[in-house]
């Protein structure tokens, strides 16, 4: 979600998550919390679009990944169509990554 006033927030949430045995998030097995955080990623703050350049910086307030907190985050993007994709250079599990947004209609 990205407003006009510069805010935005993302959640990223795997598709496969386990169930917690203990139906209690806080008694997780280690296997299970494993699952969850290598699957999951959130961060919320405010964003900059420089049009010359295409890119989007994210100015991270907070993340589940704590490392983030209090940085900035550049991604150089393209647009086609209704479609927005940027590369992730220094993914928070290693490598890179590509996220692909589509324009809801």
């Amino acid at each position: 979600m990205f407003d006009a006033n510069g805010h935005y927030t993302i959640t990223f949430i795997g598709s496969n998550l386990p169930k917690f045995a203990s139906n209690n998030r806080a008694s997780g097995t280690p296997d299970e919390n494993k699952a969850v955080v290598g699957s999951s990623l959130a961060h919320f703050g405010t964003y900059v679009v420089n049009e010359a350049d295409k890119s989007l910086t994210y100015r991270i307030e907070s993340a589940t990944f704590p490392n983030w907190d209090k940085t900035d985050q550049k991604r150089s993007f393209v647009i086609t169509g209704d479609e927005l994709k940027y590369t992730v250079p220094a993914g928070s599990a290693g490598g890179t990554g590509t996220v692909t947004w589509k324009r809801v209609k």
